[in-house]
């Protein structure tokens, strides 16, 4: 079975790039870290840590839509205020911190995220921190998964700090983006709640909730068409393959990427925003490739999510010079990806 491609290389030239297709095309590792390779079957099961995980992305997302729904009423997304997404960041992130250390309480807790409470300890930030505390707590009582008293504003931000870890290739850490792809987010577009688990600096598990993916096929069809039912949540752990279902609860269906080997009838998937990658080299490769179809563009890692079910064929990007990736940006997508296909070689070719 054919996969699809992935590549994160900051490469100059076209000429450099080598992606072949053929009976074995290959998925492009990101060419990260070593916290970015994925494990070996590994004899644990961590099949605890993924119950956990799921439930907390799901509990984050449904955090996220309360507000992304709000916004949209108010329609901020189209001014210069970008304080929403900023109260759903710290919200998702100290939600998951939340139900990830009850849910494992009797294991060491390592969390690397985007955020910490820093601005909102300060004077100018209690309002918001005030905010976010009323929405971590409506959506827990909300979700009547957790009787627990109200949480403090204290208890938040300790929370929200959980997420300090620098992490490492020794132990056990988690690795989270509260909200990946925040422009996607105050657009009303794709967005996602990220988050892995790193066991000895591999990847054995990765979670995205993706609250506005349709669970339809989107192809190169519309992302937002009424007909689809939207909501997404992907799963992988280590050996066992890649798993969908909706945000809602329905039953589990194992995904597989594409089994296209034909450029020609390939699609191919990009970030919507051309700052975050670069469209002109994707093009260019993509019609050196003789791939036919225009690009989908798509925020965040909800593209991980539509390639492991085999939506496009392929998924390009190109970081402008200077930009570093962080490991959240790719560590849940990164496995949600291989876990539905066979072989993962970065764009050399190379294991």
């Amino acid at each position: 079975m054919a996969s699809s491609i992935v590549s994160f290389s900051g490469l100059k030239s076209i000429n450099s790039v080598r992606l072949p297709f053929s009976a074995r095309t290959k998925v492009v590792k990101p060419l990260l870290s070593l916290l970015l390779r994925t494990a070996p079957i590994a004899s644990m099961s961590y099949e605890k840590e993924l119950t956990a995980a799921k439930t907390a992305a799901s509990v984050a997302a449904r955090l996220c839509q309360k507000v992304q729904a709000a916004l949209l009423q108010s329609d901020v997304q189209s001014k210069s205020d970008k304080s929403p997404v900023t109260v759903a960041d710290y919200g998702s992130q100290a939600l998951v911190s939340f139900v990830l250390e009850r849910e494992l309480q009797s294991e060491s807790f390592s969390l690397v995220a985007e955020e910490d409470s820093g601005d909102l300890r300060k004077e100018t930030g209690q309002e918001m921190l005030e905010r976010i505390t009323k929405l971590v707590n409506k959506t827990l009582s909300s979700d009547e998964t957790y009787n627990v008293s109200p949480l403090s504003a204290e208890d938040v931000v300790k929370a929200i700090d959980s997420g300090k870890s620098e992490g490492g290739p020794l132990g056990r850490h988690w690795v989270l983006d509260p909200i990946d792809g925040t422009k996607g987010f105050l657009r009303g577009d794709q967005y996602a709640i990220a988050l892995a688990l790193l066991d000895e600096g591999k990847v054995v598990l990765g979670v995205l909730a993706c609250p506005n993916l349709p669970l339809a096929s989107i192809g190169s069809h519309d992302q937002h068409s009424s007909q689809n039912q939207v909501g997404c949540l992907f799963y992988a752990k280590v050996g066992c393959g890649t798993y969908m279902e909706s945000l809602d609860g329905s039953s589990p269906i194992k995904v597989n990427v594409s089994a296209i080997d034909n450029p020609a009838e390939a699609s191919f998937f990009e970030s919507f925003e051309a700052a975050h990658s670069l469209h002109d080299l994707s093009g260019s490769i993509a019609k050196k490739l003789g791939v036919q179809a225009p690009p989908v563009r798509i925020d965040s890692q909800a593209k991980y999510g539509a390639l492991s079910r085999g939506d496009g064929a392929i998924y390009l990007r190109f970081p402008h010079k200077g930009y570093r990736e962080k490991i959240w940006d790719h560590a849940a997508g990164s496995i949600v990806v291989t876990g539905s296909s066979h072989e993962e070689d970065d764009w050399r070719g190379m294991k």
